[in-house]
Order: structure tokens, then C-alpha cells, then sequence
């Protein structure tokens, strides 16, 4: 089990095995126990001498276990989810989902349906309004015209239990639209009468539970209320939420739930719970001073960058264009506002103006905050004429968007209104798409293993019933994407149905420390654009042909790929990432210079070090260290100093004895070298 509440153990820091700093740190400090102890540092005189054998970018695979005890990188797809640098233990319940289990989506659904049926028991003046399965539970949204408190959840979830163990049968019945209208007239439910008049499709169906209660829904439902296990249902909460997502429509009381199969599953969906709140990105980013929301001055879902929060956004671009550069792209940089004509013709004015910030006007030209990259690098490639010799031609681009979202949608990092996208577009031919795709999957699997991600869902969408292009170009792109899977040999999921309108694709969803999915990487192609903004190349014989565009994004976008990652690690950066990757602990004021020599030799080498300046006793600035999720200290006193050597402790490691000064940076800067 993870950590509940402000559990706390005492922990004895000793560093080195000499006497004096024995004596130097003689204090109990209380801490949090949250990580275990990983493996400890190697001997002196193997990692050294194995980084001075080889070259910076092979040291992490000959050099053995890093300071800080972490994995090395896994080729592989499939990885243990406890092993991406969490920390945390492998998850040991799997717990199935809607789409894995149609079971649970049933129960679900039903869950819905047994919670209104509680209160209305309780409540008679409640209306009805909808009640869906969701990814983890299901709500249902009530008009009452007052809050649901805590005590009233407890009466509901009492009233539940009952009618689940009554064991009632839940029948469908089939209606014509006027019967359906009678009985919902005769309830006096508006809310249902709204929902019969948006419905297309006769006959109507309901869901009866025994012969006392009903709704109008389609299913699926289980077949007896008996086959919920009440020990596995829990009522989470209440939240306002407007009549179909209208501010001008009434208020609603919205109460979620959560329901699994068997109480293990509960058990273990609770925990994970309580851990994605200790690890809850908004927290953690104000704690360690990454970012910030101004939104009463500067408004919502923007953000600003604190320097700690810059400096990791500086190495992820950093080591982003490398690797795209290192893959044979172009980087690019294009405008942050464009003339609204630009978007008419790809098509967004059409489709997505809800999204889109209203222009402004600029000398008779209306002019809008860009909502997608993609335009601009249609307009990149079309300025000049290409040749099939200069195919596939790859354009990358960190660029930056705006998008409207509704204030009550927004969400930290992981919904903002401004965002960078590491955006892609390839243009190639249609015998060189199956490579290309190839290769995207192969750069998406090494940026993705830099920071810990390596083990993936993946989805291949097809042709939906509404799409422009040819059957025939259809086909070649949706074999195409399933080729690459396959020569990549990556499981995936087919999604019939499901792809976009202007083309089929391919997307890749991340499984973080505590067995959460996030979308991340897309491949999607595209037939819409090429012919909206008639792109060309010059054929082998001499006609001018449509290229195939890809769009490609691997982290989705800066901001919400940061969030996710500091969730996933819970504030622990990797090494290479860390804002600060050494600390140096002066035992007293006088061995300020000594300090200062060695952040000086690290700042040559390229590392992040710092001093503890304060005034603090060393038991109080180790404690600090921590807090801040410092990977490294290095305690210097007498005995240091006039041995050119440090104390040095690992945030995870614990204590890892003495190091000449030159053998500990070297041994850092082996562990933060990144291999392209």
C-alpha cells in the first residue's frame, strides 16, 4: 500500500564512515518514506575507469549502475510499469477497464441507474437528468435545487446496497415515441422529455429495475441488480455541472461514482487514487517552483515558466531538436498569428471555429492566434516547387498555439489555452510512406524511453463512414500504418470507425508509474490539406503529383507532456532533467570557498550545482535537499576540504561514502550524458 495521510518515519542520516562525520551528523530528521532504497553505488574504481574507456555518449551502457540506482533503458516496448524511475513498486492488481471488460461497463451503466433510483427514493422532488459509465465509475446528473452534502451520499450508497441485494431484475422495453412521451409526461421529467425529443431512432427503449423504477436509455445493462457487488461501489463525490454543458442552462447536482467487479479492484483504484494526488502535478509545480497560473491578472490556462520549470523545458527542447535533427528534419519556426483567411482555406474556420479565438482587426485583415501549426507548414512547403528527388521532405516544429477552452474545462498544465506543440509534418510519396511511419515509430520510441516511458497502448484507426480521398488512397495509407506496426513489431488495437476524416492513424497512449493511460503521440495522414492548399511535386516523368502529409507529434505538447511527467515521477527528475543536480552542505561558513570551487568545476563540466548558503544546522539543510527532490548532496567539512574529497549522499541511494571531487563530477556527468 502507498502512504496514507502524514505517515512519517525517523530516519539516521550518516554519511561517511569516518569519525568526524559521524560526529558532523548526530541528529534524527523526520521524513517521508515514500521511495525505497535502490541499489548502491558501485566501486570507485570500475565506473570510473569504464567512463574514461569510452566515449560520453556510451558511458551509461558500460559504465553499470548509475549513481542514482536507476534502470538503464530498455529497448524493448513492454516494460514493468514500477521500473520507468518512479520508484514506486510494480502495480500488483490489474485492473480491467470499459473497453477490456464489457462486464464492468455494464455494472457501470447500472450503477448509474441504481444511484438515481436511491435518490428519488430519498429525494422524490429530484428530476432526472443523464447518467453515463465514464472511464472509472459513472454520475448522474440531478435537478434538486440544493447540494448534496457528505451525510446524504452515505443515505444514497445505504439505499444502493439495499436495492442491489433486493436482487431485481432490470428488463428493456420497447415504446413508440408517444408512449415513451405519456410515461415520461406522467413522472413530469422535462429533462427526459428534452432527451426523447433528441432522439432519432424509433422504437425508444427503457431500463426498468423491478416494477418501481425506470429510464429511458438504451443499455447495456446487467441482468439483475444481485449481480453488482456492493462492496466494490463507491460514491466519490458532488460537482455543479450546467444542463448540457450550457451556462445558460440550470445548474445541476452531479454525483460520481466508482464501481468494479470485485472489491480488490476497489481497493486497489482507491489507492491508486490516493497516490495520483500525492502526486498531483498542480501541487508538486507550486512546491518545487516549476510554474505558475496567473490567472486573476493574466487570465486562465496560461502558463508562466519559473526558472526551475524553464530550465527543464530548455533540456527537453533542447534534447528534442537534437533528436530530430540527429532523424533528418527541418526545424522550423512560423507565426504565432495569421490572417484568418489561412484557416478558411485549410478548413478550420469550417470545423473548428469553436476552438478558435475570435480575430482581431489589423488594417482591413482579420488576423487570429494560430490554433494549428499545420497551415503554416503547408504554406513552408508550397513556397517553392519540390522534386520527387527531395521527397520525403520533414519539417519540425516547437510551435506555439491558442485555443479556446471553456474556464471550467481548463486543468493545470493538462488544459491549457496557450501550448507548444512538437509538431511534425512529413511529406513523401505513397511508396515512401510505410518507411516513414516506420521511422517515426522508431524516433517515437527513443524520446520516449529518454524520459521514462516505455510501455504503450497503441491504436490504429481506420476510415470512418464520412471521409474525403479515394478508396484507393484509403487503402495504401491504412496498409501502410499496419505494415509499420507490424515491422515494428508493436501489438496494437484495431479501431474500425475511428480515424479522422481526412485520414487514417495511429495513437499512442503512455502508462505512467501508478497504471494510468495518457494519449501522447499521434501519426495521422492526410489527404484534406495537400488538395485544400494544392501541393505539388515533380514526378520522374515530369506531372505533377499530390504529396501524402503526415502530421506527427511524439510528447503531444510541451505543457501537458510536463505535467504527465512530473505525475509520473512525482517531482523526481531524472538525472539529466533534475533543476539542480548536486548540493553542496558547507558544515560551516568557512568552507564557503571550497563549496564554491567545486560548483564552479561542475558549471565547466556542464552539471547544475549549487550551495546551501543558510545558516541552517546540517541536519535541517540535508532535510531541505530533500524537500527540493535534490538527486545529490555533498557535505563538506574539515576533513573534506583539506582532502579534496565530499560526503556524498543520494537522494535514493542514501549514503554513498567519500568521492574526490573529480571522481564524483565525472561519475555525474556519466549518468546525465544523453545517447542519440
Amino acid at each position: 500500500m502507498f502512504l496514507r495521510g502524514d505517515k512519517r518515519n525517523i530516519v539516521r542520516l550518516l554519511f561517511a564512515p569516518g569519525p568526524s562525520f559521524s560526529r558532523l551528523v548526530d541528529a534524527s530528521i523526520t521524513c517521508r518514506s515514500t521511495v525505497p532504497v535502490r541499489r548502491r553505488l558501485p566501486g570507485k574504481l570500475s565506473l570510473l575507469s569504464a567512463c574514461r574507456r569510452s566515449s560520453v555518449a556510451a558511458l551509461r551502457c558500460s559504465a553499470g549502475p548509475p549513481l542514482s540506482g536507476s534502470q538503464s533503458t530498455d529497448s524493448s516496448r513492454k516494460a514493468s510499469v514500477g521500473s520507468n524511475g518512479s520508484g514506486e513498486a510494480p502495480i500488483s492488481v490489474e485492473l480491467p477497464t470499459n473497453e477490456t471488460s464489457p462486464r464492468l461497463l455494464r455494472i457501470r451503466h447500472t450503477c448509474a441507474h441504481v444511484m438515481a433510483m436511491a435518490v428519488q427514493k430519498i429525494f422524490p422532488e429530484a428530476k432526472v437528468t443523464i447518467g453515463p459509465w465514464i472511464d472509472n465509475g459513472f454520475y448522474y446528473d440531478f435537478d434538486i435545487g440544493r447540494t448534496f452534502s457528505p451525510e446524504d451520499l452515505e443515505r444514497i450508497k445505504k439505499t444502493m446496497d439495499e436495492i442491489i441485494r433486493a436482487d431485481l431484475p432490470l428488463k428493456c422495453v420497447a415504446l413508440s415515441r408517444e408512449e415513451a412521451r405519456a410515461r415520461i409526461e406522467q413522472l413530469q421529467e422535462p429533462y427526459k422529455l428534452e432527451i426523447l425529443d433528441s432522439i432519432t431512432e424509433e422504437p425508444i427503449t427503457i431500463y426498468s429495475i423491478g416494477e418501481e423504477w425506470w429510464d429511458l436509455c438504451a443499455g447495456p445493462h446487467v441482468g439483475r441488480t444481485s449481480d453488482i457487488n456492493p462492496d466494490a461501489v463507491q460514491l466519490e463525490g458532488v460537482a455543479g455541472a450546467y444542463w448540457r454543458g450550457d451556462e445558460s442552462k440550470p445548474m445541476l447536482q452531479r454525483i460520481y461514482g466508482t464501481a468494479w467487479e470485485t472489491p480488490e479492484q476497489l481497493q486497489e483504484y482507491l489507492r491508486r487514487r490516493e497516490e495520483a494526488k500525492r502526486r498531483d502535478h498542480r501541487v508538486i509545480g507550486e512546491r518545487l517552483g516549476l510554474f505558475s497560473i496567473q490567472q486573476d491578472l493574466a487570465g486562465p490556462g496560461l502558463v508562466f515558466w519559473h526558472p526551475k520549470g524553464a530550465l527543464i523545458r530548455n533540456l527537453m527542447e533542447s534534447f528534442w531538436k537534437e533528436a530530430h535533427l540527429a532523424d533528418g528534419y527541418q526545424l522550423l519556426y512560423t507565426p504565432h498569428l495569421s490572417d484568418r483567411e489561412l484557416f478558411r482555406i485549410s478548413g478550420h474556420v469550417d470545423f473548428y471555429a469553436e476552438s478558435m479565438f475570435k480575430p482581431i482587426e489589423c488594417e482591413s485583415r482579420e488576423i487570429i492566434a494560430k490554433p494549428m501549426n499545420c497551415p503554416h507548414h503547408a504554406l513552408v512547403y508550397k513556397s517553392k516547387l519540390h522534386s520527387y528527388r527531395e521527397l520525403p521532405i520533414r519539417f519540425a516544429e516547437l510551435g506555439t498555439v491558442y485555443r479556446y477552452e471553456r474556464s471550467g474545462t481548463l486543468h493545470g498544465l493538462m488544459r491549457v489555452r496557450g501550448f507548444t506543440q512538437d509538431d511534425a509534418h512529413i511529406f513523401c510519396t505513397f511508396e515512401q510512406l510505410q518507411a516513414e511511419i516506420k521511422r517515426v515509430l522508431d524516433l517515437t520510441e527513443r524520446v520516449l524511453s529518454r524520459f521514462g516511458f516505455r510501455d504503450y497502448q497503441v491504436h490504429l484507426s481506420t476510415r470512418p463512414s464520412e471521409s474525403i480521398g479515394s478508396d484507393e488512397a484509403w487503402f495504401r495509407s491504412e496498409q501502410a500504418l499496419r505494415s509499420a506496426l507490424e515491422d515494428k513489431g508493436w501489438s496494437f488495437t484495431i479501431d474500425e470507425g475511428e480515424g479522422a476524416f481526412y485520414g487514417a492513424k495511429i495513437d499512442l497512449k503512455v502508462r505512467d508509474a501508478i497504471g494510468r493511460l495518457w494519449q501522447c503521440s499521434t501519426i495521422q495522414c492526410d489527404f484534406n490539406l495537400p488538395e485544400r492548399f494544392n501541393l505539388e511535386y515533380v514526378a520522374s516523368d515530369g506531372s505533377r503529383e499530390r504529396p501524402v502529409m503526415v502530421h506527427r507529434a511524439i510528447l503531444g505538447s510541451l505543457e501537458r507532456f510536463f505535467g504527465i511527467l512530473i505525475e509520473n515521477c512525482a517531482g523526481d527528475f531524472p538525472l539529466w532533467l533534475a533543476p539542480i543536480q548536486l548540493r553542496l552542505l558547507p558544515v560551516s561558513e568557512k568552507f564557503l570557498p571550497f563549496c564554491e570551487q567545486v560548483v564552479e568545476k561542475a558549471q565547466r563540466r556542464r552539471l547544475r550545482a549549487d550551495v546551501d548558503l543558510s545558516g541552517n544546522r546540517l541536519g535541517k539543510k540535508v532535510l531541505n535537499a530533500e524537500e527540493e527532490h535534490i538527486p545529490y548532496m555533498a557535505v563538506v567539512g574539515k576533513r573534506e576540504v583539506e582532502s579534496n574529497v565530499v560526503a556524498v549522499r543520494s537522494r535514493h541511494g542514501g549514503d554513498l561514502g567519500t568521492l574526490a571531487v573529480d571522481d564524483l563530477l565525472a561519475r555525474l556527468e556519466c549518468e546525465t550524458s544523453v545517447q542519440f
